[in-house]
């Protein structure tokens, strides 16, 4: 009975010695799986932060050169505008030149006939100039009065002429556009 009870007790022993084993076998499949599930994730992982550092790279790229783009707008638009008024300037007197060469031809001449002629040329002239510069002028007499244009320095009282009719003008009025850069000089009538 010792053999059987001794044979029993191996039994139980090698029972026991499976279960832990297959136990193990489980516990080592089951790490084995969550092993390989977390080196997949891991692989994953690495190939979403390779992706993701590439697109921070182009981003910061793309960043770098609208930056860069943004740096030359702003220095050629300050150079544009620093030239624009100078630009602007240099035109205008050029257009003047031309005026100021007769002047000086028109002190040459000592007859009133030719002066007078001279000066009328440089008086289309000028009125040339003005006007490719863009200048325009305004003020006549038997217009109406308008306070936004014109500036009234003297009123007569004619029964004759309507109201607020211009009678004389005494300086031409110039604007460039909408923009007035002097006011017509006239005498009214009430």
């Amino acid at each position: 009975m010792i053999d059987e009870n001794v044979k029993a007790e191996e039994v139980e022993e090698n029972t026991s010695e499976e279960v832990a084993e297959k136990e193990t076998e489980k516990k080592d499949s089951k790490v084995k799986a969550e092993n390989k599930k977390l080196v997949k994730e891991n692989e994953q992982l690495k190939q979403e932060n390779k992706k993701l550092t590439e697109e921070n790279a182009d981003v910061n790229d793309k960043y770098l050169r609208i930056a860069a783009e943004y740096d030359n707008f702003r220095r050629r638009s300050l150079k544009e505008k620093e030239n624009i008024y100078a630009d602007a300037y240099t035109e205008a007197l050029s257009e003047f030149l031309p005026v100021l060469d007769n002047l000086d031809r028109a002190k040459s001449f000592s007859d009133n006939e030719n002066l007078e002629k001279g000066l009328q040329a440089i008086a289309n002239q000028v009125a040339s100039a003005m006007e490719k510069l863009g200048i325009t002028a305004f003020g006549e007499a038997g217009e109406k009065f308008d306070p936004e244009l014109h500036n009234a320095v003297m009123h007569v009282d004619d029964d004759n002429l309507e109201e607020n009719v211009i009678t004389d003008v005494f300086q031409k009025g110039y604007k460039k556009g909408d923009r007035i850069i002097r006011h017509a000089m006239v005498k009214v009538a009430n």
